[in-house]
């Protein structure tokens, strides 16, 4: 079952409006990147989803049932948020406690904490940091605490924000390695990101806002081919896409293998 937006509005206590009539429906296992410039609305729309907001206009929907009858906490447990900064949600003394937080808070059996626990901890790739307090370790490894903190749950839809942020080519690497498998086990992956090299690697569908609305939603192809999409949420077209244009390789082209391909 979806998450669902239907004519969904955020308006701040000060009489600012964050978004407008936004709809947006996702499904179990999809991939979503949501992007635009600051502003656009994307970090108050990601945050309807889990309630860490709550819309001030419309419904938001998990299952069918609207998140304005359950807790924040509730929430959570079916749509994880990985935050921009770890800093921000890793609170334990070591790497260990922190995955281990939720299970134990939860109650959950011995077998089960520690299938959840070792799934996160494989997904992630820090199974050498287990005892190392997260103050300690770099950013990257930061993240990724943080990542497997969120899913050690049973969550089936999972938010990063800004997941490729002071990542190295290894990072890269586990990250598109644990999106895989989150997909094949049917977790829906949503990420709001600046990175369009990401998105196109790694995103089928593309959501494009601007001035608190969506403007776009579809193929990445659809929408990063598209000037006038680009033009509006003032996003960058990918830089292969942007080099296949100059070397007057056509304007179809979206990744490097498309580049590849077309080279002479």
């Amino acid at each position: 079952m979806p998450i669902e937006l239907h004519g969904v509005g955020f308006t701040y206590p000060d009489g600012s409006r964050a978004i407008d009539d936004v709809s947006l429906r996702v499904a179990d296992g999809e991939r979503v990147a949501i992007v635009g410039q600051n502003g656009a609305g994307k970090t108050t729309t990601v945050k309807l989803m889990n309630r860490l907001l709550i819309p001030t206009k419309g419904d938001v929907l998990i299952d069918g049932a609207s998140t304005a009858k359950r807790t924040t906490a509730e929430v959570a447990r079916d749509v994880g948020y990985v935050f921009q900064n770890p800093d921000d949600q890793l609170f334990a003394a070591d790497v260990r406690s922190e995955i281990e937080y939720l299970p134990k808070y939860l109650h959950w059996s011995d077998q089960k904490r520690e299938e959840r626990c070792s799934r996160a901890i494989e997904l992630t790739g820090i199974q050498d940091h287990l005892d190392t307090n997260p103050k300690d370790l770099p950013s990257a490894v930061r993240k990724f605490v943080a990542i497997a903190a969120v899913l050690v749950s049973e969550c089936r839809y999972v938010i990063l924000d800004e997941p490729t942020a002071g990542l190295d080519s290894r990072g890269l690497a586990l990250l598109h390695g644990m999106l895989d498998r989150l997909r094949d086990e049917g977790v829906a992956v949503i990420t709001i990101t600046h990175d369009m090299r990401f998105v196109v690697d790694a995103f089928e569908r593309v959501v494009a806002m601007a001035d608190g609305g969506v403007i776009a939603d579809g193929d990445r192809r659809d929408v990063f081919l598209d000037d006038d999409i680009l033009r509006r949420s003032r996003i960058r077209r990918p830089d292969a896409a942007q080099l296949a244009r100059d070397l007057g390789l056509g304007r179809r082209a979206l990744t490097v293998d498309d580049v590849v391909a077309l080279v002479p």
